[in-house]
């Protein structure tokens, strides 16, 4: 009964998104600083990235907000997309990756394989590598 009163409240709203959870990731950051500090215009800082984020979530003009969220990804999404894969070549403790030295594609090669060509499967190009 609330699931269906809290779906019929956000029909036709635009709801979350990246740039909404980068708000609320600033918000947090913002009132941890204002805790340990004390610093008092942080505080206001935070309520307006609440009030933001809320706004947004709120928010019936939807083609508005996709409109901020692509802006906001041109240019967080090459940031997002290297965090993405430092984790991942953290994680992965069977290959090595690479980047292709003519287009700058990511290549993924097995590890333990010594000296090995590496050829690109984007551009042909190929160079030595150890693995």
């Amino acid at each position: 009964m609330i699931r269906n009163a809290l779906h019929r409240f956000m029909d036709g709203r635009y709801g979350n998104d990246q740039l909404n959870l980068s708000l609320i990731v600033f918000y947090l950051l913002l009132y941890l600083l204002f805790a340990l500090t004390g610093f008092e215009p942080l505080y206001w800082a935070c309520l307006v990235f609440v009030f933001v984020s809320l706004f947004r979530l709120l928010s019936r003009n939807i083609a508005a907000r996709r409109r901020e969220n692509a802006q906001f990804m041109r240019f967080a999404g090459p940031v997002l997309q290297w965090f993405r894969l430092q984790r991942t070549i953290h994680r992965d403790k069977d290959h090595r990756y690479f980047k292709c030295p003519n287009c700058g594609q990511q290549l993924r090669v097995p590890r333990g394989k010594g000296k090995i060509t590496v050829t690109c499967r984007s551009c042909g190009a190929s160079f030595q590598e150890n693995s």
